[in-house]
């Protein structure tokens, strides 16, 4: 039988590589549900992309003084994780959203910085 070459992608980078789906981020910051909105976007990438620039804008409040503000990917996490709650909804294609939880989006938040530090 003939043999076949397969490409071995990471999951993570497969969503952020694949087609635009539109991706709907739900958040709420504290326990209050009066903290929760919602962000809508065209692709998963790009959503990985706005939840970056929350947390940014978040530091940028903190230290207003800082011209150039860096950060590790271990404190993007940590502030995921101190959120009341996040999930993302992201369009399948067949008329539904699926829902996916905070580990999720760390970890295509991951896959999205490694690919915009390329």
């Amino acid at each position: 039988p003939p043999s076949r070459s397969r490409s071995f992608i990471p999951e993570a980078l497969q969503d952020v590589m694949a087609a635009p789906k539109h991706t709907i981020v739900l958040l709420q910051e504290t326990a209050s549900k009066s903290t929760r909105t919602f962000s809508d976007f065209e692709s998963v990438s790009e959503a990985m992309n706005g939840i970056c620039q929350l947390y940014e804008q978040r530091l940028k409040q903190m230290n207003p003084g800082m011209r150039n503000i860096t950060y590790d990917i271990s404190e993007l996490y940590a502030f995921i994780d101190q959120l009341g709650d996040l999930c993302c909804l992201v369009y399948n294609g067949f008329g539904a959203y699926e829902p996916h939880n905070k580990q999720w989006v760390k970890d295509r938040v991951f896959a999205h910085l490694k690919r915009m530090a390329q």
